[in-house]
C-alpha cells in the first residue's frame, strides 16, 4: 500500500466523526458501555447498558447518515463543478475562437477598405484625365496640324532656296554689271585722253 494521503485521512475522519460534534466520543463511550454490559452483574444494569449502547449507537447511525448525506452531496457538487468548469472551458475555446475570426473579419474589413481607398484615389486620378475618345480626337487633330505645318515648313524651304538661287543671280548680274561699267569708264578716260592728246599735237 501506498502512503495515506490527507484527503484520505479527513475522508476517514469525516466518516467517522461525521460533523466533529463527537462521534470519537460516543463510539468510545459505546465500547465502555458494552464492556460494562459484558460484565453487569445485575438484571436491571444490564438492561439499563443495553438502552444506553442503542441510544449510542443510534445516534452514531444518525451521524453516519448525516455525514454520507453530506459526502453524497459534495460528490454531486464535485460533479456540478466539473460539468461547470468543462462548460466552462467550451465557453472560453468558442470565444478564443469567435474572436480569431473576429481579428480575421477585422483584418479583411481593413483590407477592403484600404481597397476602396486606393480604388477612390484611383479614380479621382482618372476622373482628371480627358476621356480616351477626347484623347484620340485631339491626337488626330494635332496630327493634322503637325502635317500641314510640314507643308508649310516645306513650302517656306523651297521659296527660300528659290529667293536664295535668285538672289544669287541678282548678285551675279550685278558683278557682271559692275565690271561692265568699270570697263565703259575705263574705255572712257582712254578715249577722252586720245582726244586731248590729238588736240594738243601740232599739225604738220
Amino acid at each position: 500500500m501506498g502512503p495515506v494521503t490527507d484527503d484520505e485521512i479527513i475522508r476517514k475522519r469525516l466518516l467517522i466523526d461525521g460533523d466533529g460534534a463527537g462521534d470519537d466520543r460516543r463510539i468510545n463511550l459505546l465500547v465502555k458501555s458494552f464492556i460494562k454490559w459484558c460484565n453487569s452483574g445485575s438484571q436491571e444494569e444490564e438492561y439499563s447498558q443495553y438502552q444506553r449502547m442503542l441510544s449510542t449507537l443510534s445516534q452514531c447511525e444518525f451521524s453516519m447518515g448525516k455525514t454520507l448525506l453530506v459526502y453524497n452531496m459534495n460528490l454531486r457538487e464535485m460533479a456540478n463543478y466539473e460539468k461547470i468548469y468543462k462548460e466552462t472551458e467550451c465557453s472560453i475555446a468558442g470565444a478564443r475562437k469567435k474572436i480569431a475570426e473576429c481579428k480575421k473579419q477585422i483584418l479583411q474589413a481593413k483590407r477592403i477598405r484600404k481597397n476602396h481607398q486606393e480604388y477612390d484615389a484611383l479614380a479621382k486620378v482618372i476622373h482628371r484625365h480627358p476621356d480616351r475618345r477626347e484623347t484620340l480626337k485631339k491626337l488626330e487633330a494635332l496630327g493634322k496640324e503637325l502635317e500641314h505645318l510640314s507643308h508649310i515648313k516645306a513650302s517656306v524651304e523651297y521659296t527660300l532656296e528659290l529667293r536664295r538661287k535668285q538672289f544669287y543671280v541678282l548678285l551675279s548680274i550685278l558683278h557682271e554689271l559692275k565690271q561692265t561699267l568699270d570697263n565703259d569708264e575705263k574705255l572712257s578716260k582712254v578715249e577722252a585722253a586720245q582726244e586731248t592728246s590729238m588736240k594738243t599735237d601740232p599739225k604738220p
